[in-house]
């Protein structure tokens, strides 16, 4: 059996794919208790892409997160990276090791600044094998619109990955099988940040030239740290889970990391901001991290230390953001 972990707009979304292919119950676990109700009563998640209409009759709900484990086979993590570790400490590591783990957080886990599939292998044992990672370009609203997607499921297991391809692949679900799992991990880290900059730059009233120009710069960065972290000859970063996840999250108006940024370029604090969008965006918790290994590493990455600067050093936006961008290349 399959589960979810997370209620937010992505995991919200993977329940109704999952609900379009499996014919079996899904368990879910879901932490708020509001959540549960509105599935339950009402068909749909009051909190998060509440157009998505669910079958709750073939959902079992729980927010016992070591029940929703030992029931299931496959877990389908979507818990943001912020707050995995506290939901997961508990767990017992001969149940973890157990399960197969399909990983489609997209930051790093604040405690360890690992990505998810690091930390479940050094906290918990868990195998690679035993692992897959899920990744975009995906926004939830369109999946919950039934528009086209295309998903990229990577794993050294063949098999498990295409076992996970064949449970979300639908009408309007595509997706292909690719090996690089750091890799694409440490992309989704850094796609966050790079929407947060270019929100920044939308908020502070430059055009979409200059913003362009700013991602081309950004994508090269980033490469610096992925190269670093997760070594990989034959990885092509203009391949859609890398540049085209990139470029929708820096240019799409459902992007909750480009609009915390275009927030704090209209002049909002960091936590005026995050009250205003009352969703968790990402790069906020991925920056400190980045900006953890970018010195571990000794690597100069001008876009990322330019957000990390703004958001936990109150550096001016403004005078950060033009000092940047007057010295792209």
């Amino acid at each position: 059996m399959i589960a979810v972990l997370g209620s937010g707009s992505w995991a919200t979304a993977i329940v109704k794919i999952l609900l379009e292919n499996e014919e079996q119950t899904i368990n879910w676990w879901v932490r708020e208790p509001e959540i549960r109700e509105g599935v339950a009563n009402e068909h749909h998640n009051p909190l998060y892409l509440s157009e998505a209409l669910l079958d709750a009759s073939r959902l079992y709900l729980s927010g016992d997160i070591r029940e929703i484990i030992e029931k299931s086979d496959d877990i389908l993590v979507v818990i943001p990276s912020a707050f995995v570790h506290s939901a997961m400490k508990e767990l017992p590591e001969e149940l973890v090791q157990k399960k197969n783990f399909h990983c489609a957080t997209k930051g790093l886990i604040p405690e360890t600044n690992q990505i998810l599939t690091e930390y479940l292998k050094d906290t918990f044992g868990v195998d690679y094998s035993h692992m897959s990672v899920v990744s975009g370009p995906s926004h939830a609203e369109e999946a919950a619109m039934q528009k086209l997607t295309y998903l990229t499921v990577a794993s050294t297991n063949e098999s498990l990955a295409n076992s996970m391809r064949r449970a979300l692949e639908c009408h309007y679900v595509k997706t292909v099988y690719s090996t690089d799992i750091q890799g694409i991990e440490y992309c989704t880290v850094m796609k966050n940040i790079y929407a947060i900059a270019a929100g920044l730059c939308h908020g502070l009233g430059y055009g979409d030239n200059l913003i362009a120009v700013m991602i081309s710069n950004a994508m090269f960065e980033g490469e610096q740290l992925i190269d670093q972290c997760a070594p990989n000859k034959e990885r092509r970063l203009e391949n859609f889970v890398y540049l085209g996840d990139l470029l929708v999250t820096c240019y799409s108006q459902h992007s909750r990391n480009r609009t915390f940024g275009q927030l704090i370029g209209h002049g909002y604090t960091v936590k005026g901001a995050q009250l205003e969008m009352n969703m968790v965006a990402e790069g906020y918790f991925a920056v400190k991290g980045v900006e953890r290994k970018r010195r571990e590493y000794n690597i100069a990455m001008p876009i990322s230390q330019a957000v990390y600067k703004i958001l936990y050093e109150r550096a001016n936006p403004r005078r950060t953001m033009k000092a940047l961008l007057e010295n792209l290349k």
